[in-house]
């Protein structure tokens, strides 16, 4: 699922004005046996309960307590995997997005991390468990036709989980050349 979601479309409608960023790059966690995720060993705890429910659902958590990141639930009732989106280029409403980030931030640079991209796109825990497949709602996932081919893509260990020993290493993470 987290090849499929390259190139996507990840629009957030609000009050304010719609911003959509271009998905380039994602990182995959693999449930009860991957040591990096939250449901490692079949923990279950409020926060990860949208991760033991439906496959396309958004699973937004904070961390370092400031920081929002947002994931694609992937699999569905009882088997807890999800994609963490970890960057995006903006295509729809940059200004507002740079208002959220801060008036010099720009290009490449507005959405090119998790924390970046939920503040750029006002996504926090109130967005956990909605459905990016309602196609009227605030948060949605859409494809525009275009995917990227095999050889734009890169394949590179997953970031910050050093705790998870040899799993750190798994070339889960994929982003776009």
């Amino acid at each position: 699922m987290a090849r499929d979601l390259l190139g996507k479309i990840l629009v957030h409608t609000t009050k304010q004005g719609v911003v959509a960023v271009r998905l380039n790059e994602v990182e995959a966690y693999l449930g009860v046996d991957d040591p990096a995720c939250h449901t490692f060993a079949g923990r279950r705890t409020t926060r990860t309960a949208t991760m033991w429910g439906e496959a396309g659902r958004a699973y937004v958590y904070l961390i370092y307590g400031m920081h929002h990141c947002l994931n694609v639930v992937t699999v569905g009732e009882g088997v807890p995997e999800a994609v963490l989106i970890r960057g995006g280029v903006a295509v729809t409403g940059c200004a507002l997005a740079r208002g959220r980030r801060g008036s010099r931030v720009a290009g490449r640079n507005l959405a090119d991390g998790p924390g970046k991209l939920c503040q750029a796109l006002a996504v926090n825990r109130s967005h956990n468990g909605l459905d990016f497949a309602d196609s009227g709602g605030a948060l949605t996932i859409r494809s525009d036709g275009w995917t990227p081919e095999a050889c734009d893509v890169d394949r590179l260990p997953r970031i910050g989980v050093d705790y998870a020993g040899a799993a750190s290493s798994w070339p889960l993470r994929l982003k776009l050349r």
